[in-house]
């Protein structure tokens, strides 16, 4: 029996499927992953600079830290007023309102959106307390500090869940803004506030190094990359249609579910 043909007429399947409109759930997955990977590089990258040491990276970490400290000495108003957000959006209340969300999903009848919203904070959250282990960064070490914090340095666990938090709300919040160009420019200020402001606010109060800070931004992002992916996949293989994330969010159908309908 000729198994030659059977091989090739089974490679050329995959590929097919890979690239066909109709069938491309292979495609999609393909194209998801690839995008987490992508954005998973620049994280692996930072994170290799700074267990190497590199020299440039910490000149430029030091660099910025003293300049934010003497402005945070000369302006005790800005020490105050990044320290209140500092707090607020700090990964304790942000996972507290993200828990909330998914409480409000559950009861909404999106049980397996609101399972991707804890595991996205849970898997995100956990990632980096491994990292810090591993990575062992030492935090900045100022005179005259304005504030303190413990545990290490790399990645900013405020950055990494401000992003994360950020990233979540927005993906399931943008189902009820996808008719309105105004209403996605509102969430994605928000969420871009949001993951900025906290991040810039452990530099401003130096706690962390810029490199943490950043470190933690593209970590989070490609978490909810990542999870997003699997998501997606969910989707693909119940049947329903794909969905354009940054625009209708994971899923678009949340805006036309009632609270008393059943669950996802």
């Amino acid at each position: 029996m000729d198994t030659t043909g059977a091989t090739v007429t089974r490679r050329r399947s995959w590929r097919s499927r890979r690239l066909d409109r109709d069938h491309s759930l292979g495609l999609r997955l393909s194209l998801a992953t690839a995008a987490a990977f992508l954005v998973l590089i620049p994280f692996a990258l930072l994170a290799l600079l700074v267990l190497g040491a590199w020299s440039p990276l910490l000149r430029l970490d030091a660099s910025i830290a003293d300049a934010f400290h003497g402005y945070a000495q000369d302006h005790p108003a800005w020490v105050a007023v990044m320290t209140v957000w500092t707090h607020v959006f700090g990964p304790g209340p942000l996972r507290v309102a993200a828990a909330a969300v998914a409480v409000w999903l559950f009861r909404r009848g999106a049980s397996r959106l609101a399972a991707w919203v804890v595991v996205t904070m849970i898997a995100g959250g956990l990632l980096g307390a491994l990292l810090k282990l591993l990575v062992g960064r030492d935090r900045p070490d100022l005179l005259e500090p304005v504030a303190r914090a413990a545990g290490y340095s790399f990645p900013s666990g405020h950055a990494l869940n401000a992003a994360l938090a950020a990233g979540v709300l927005l993906l399931v919040f943008l189902p009820f803004a996808r008719d309105s160009r105004a209403g996605r420019i509102m969430l994605w200020a928000a969420a871009l506030l949001v993951t900025v402001v906290t991040g810039l606010s452990r530099i401003a109060l130096g706690v962390h190094w810029t490199s943490d800070v950043v470190g933690g931004w593209v970590l989070g992002a490609a978490v909810v990359a990542a999870t997003s992916a699997a998501f997606a996949t969910w989707r693909s293989g119940s049947g329903r249609p794909s969905a354009r994330p940054l625009r209708e969010g994971v899923e678009p159908e949340l805006a036309d579910q009632r609270p008393e309908g059943g669950r996802a």
